[in-house]
């Protein structure tokens, strides 16, 4: 894999760097509990295509500075909005659209694996963030909340469609018309959190899961998540042949030999992501 490295992402307020194949890309907003600003978000946005073509990039960490995943959406600025008056209807939904399509979608659609690693509160549309990625390890001070009854919003960043099928639809609506706190211990029983690890072994833990991660075969994992996607919404049928073809090709990759080769000599082996 490439040397260490950062990469510019154009604010302060989102810092990603490149660690043996990991792209960590942290929240940077710590005293405003990283909740979404304009500038975080566009950076976000510019920072998912890039670890998604970046060959030296074969796994996402997300995380948030200080004792906060993300908080959302920034309360604090939301009286100050104003809905731009040159803008029509269409044209406002269109902007929005791209905004969340481009980072919580956008990481969902990643073909690489993803951690969110959760030192502190994931709320609102931080807690869409860590849904879409396909686990998450919170610190034991870690907590999950919807926050959009509290504002008077319905919810976004595709929050009811990620509940639903982290926890099940009833648990769901729960979470979305209570607005129930939900601690690290409770979240990993509900399934929104995968691993709880003490505060001060978070990052270490997140980013060595993160790394053995980065380290596994990329195209069996980019045709695991295909088949992962699928499994709500089609037939048991369909599935079984859908994962017949995506075993065949992998059956053809230079990683599936290099397993087969580790496993006769009794090592581990050592993929190329081809």
């Amino acid at each position: 894999m490439a040397s260490d490295r950062t990469i510019d992402t154009g604010t302060g307020q989102l810092i990603c760097a490149v660690r043996d194949g990991v792209a960590v890309i942290t929240l940077n907003r710590p005293e405003a509990r990283n909740a979404f600003s304009m500038e975080m978000s566009a950076a976000l946005r510019r920072m998912i295509p890039l670890c998604a073509t970046d060959p030296d990039i074969r796994a996402l960490l997300i995380t948030g500075a200080g004792t906060a995943f993300c908080a959302g959406g920034d309360v604090k600025n939301m009286g100050d909005r104003r809905a731009p008056t040159d803008l029509t209807h269409d044209e406002r939904f269109r902007v929005m659209q791209e905004r969340h399509h481009g980072s919580a979608g956008a990481i969902r659609a990643l073909r690489k694996p993803t951690v969110a690693a959760l030192p502190g509160a994931a709320a609102g549309a931080g807690l869409a963030l860590a849904l879409s990625c396909d686990i998450r390890v919170a610190a034991t001070s870690a907590f999950a909340a919807t926050g959009y009854s509290r504002v008077a919003l319905s919810g976004d960043y595709g929050i009811a469609w990620l509940l639903t099928r982290t926890v099940g639809p009833g648990r769901a609506r729960e979470l979305m018309l209570t607005n129930e706190r939900i601690g690290a211990e409770r979240g990993a029983q509900l399934g929104l959190f995968n691993r709880v690890v003490d505060d001060t072994a978070l990052q270490a833990e997140a980013f060595a899961l993160a790394r053995s991660l980065a380290q596994g075969p990329a195209v069996a994992v980019g045709y695991m998540k295909d088949n992962l996607d699928e499994a709500l919404d089609i037939t048991h049928a369909e599935a079984i042949d859908r994962e017949a073809e995506r075993l065949m090709r992998t059956q053809g990759t230079a990683d599936h030999k290099e397993a087969v080769r580790a496993f006769v000599e009794k090592r581990n082996p050592v993929f190329t992501g081809r």
